[in-house]
């Protein structure tokens, strides 16, 4: 019956795409226009060590041995100008080479795409993840399970399940994707409602309700007169020790 209903809710998602608006490439495919990186340590705006780059027509998360001899927390993470609300986001993934030297262990093969975000402009000079709902993307280690399109929740709660899910992560029913494989990835959300994460066309992962987490000083700042829930914010790429790549991002805004 599970497979069944995960089939049942991608036709839905396919045949809605008429009604909505056109799809549209947030990458030009040549430099970072449109997008401000923020990298830990450093000003928004400051693309320290060259970390996020554009090479053969494909955005590169990299680390130059002189400019990171050692990673020293120093998360980063690529926002695009414009916040969304409702709307499909959709990219192919891939990660390559080694983890940059000093990199967490669970760093490995790991990146994110961050949604319903806070501003890079609200971020503190040190700090290291911005509040958003994290897509965590994972690569396999070529032989253990490891799934992709997980949810991690920076200074953030959804409702998973009917019930307030407050843990930081959780996984999601993906398959594991070994080697530096291109891994597509599509995530549709609906404002403070339903979000759903696919992975090659599958759903993988759904929950709702994405909102601040109070217990998080940070977050609680960002509350609109007292509102804890989340309707829109930022989108974001992150960089966090391992080399990534990322191609063909494309956005596609709901009707809602």
């Amino acid at each position: 019956m599970r497979m069944m209903a995960l089939g049942l809710a991608f036709v839905c998602v396919q045949t809605a795409a008429a009604d909505d608006g056109p799809w549209r490439s947030l990458f030009n495919g040549k430099d970072l226009t449109g997008w401000t990186p923020k990298i830990r340590y450093h000003a928004a705006g400051e693309n320290y060590g060259n970390t996020f780059r554009v090479e053969d027509g494909v955005l590169k998360v990299g680390y130059d041995a002189d400019k990171y001899p050692e990673f020293h927390n120093t998360f980063g993470h690529l926002f695009f100008n414009e916040p969304f609300g409702s709307y499909r986001l959709r990219l192919e993934y891939r990660f390559t080479g080694e983890q940059c030297k000093g990199g967490p262990g669970w760093a490995y093969r790991n990146s994110g795409i961050m949604i319903h975000g806070e501003s890079p402009k609200t971020m503190s000079k040190d700090q290291d993840f911005p509040v958003s709902i994290e897509v965590q993307l994972l690569g396999g280690n070529g032989k253990d399970k490891r799934s992709t399109a997980n949810l991690c929740t920076p200074g953030t709660n959804v409702v998973l399940n009917g019930k307030l899910f407050t843990p930081h992560c959780t996984n999601s029913s993906s398959k594991t994707y070994h080697g530096d494989q291109w891994v597509k990835c599509e995530i549709e959300v609906h404002g403070n409602g339903k979000i759903r994460h696919f992975v090659e066309g599958e759903l993988v992962l759904e929950y709702e309700k994405p909102q601040l987490d109070p217990r998080d000083a940070h977050a609680k700042s960002l509350a609109r007169n007292g509102n804890l829930m989340l309707d829109r914010g930022t989108i974001s790429l992150q960089s966090e020790s391992h080399p990534c790549e990322f191609r063909k991002i494309e956005i596609q805004e709901l009707k809602e």
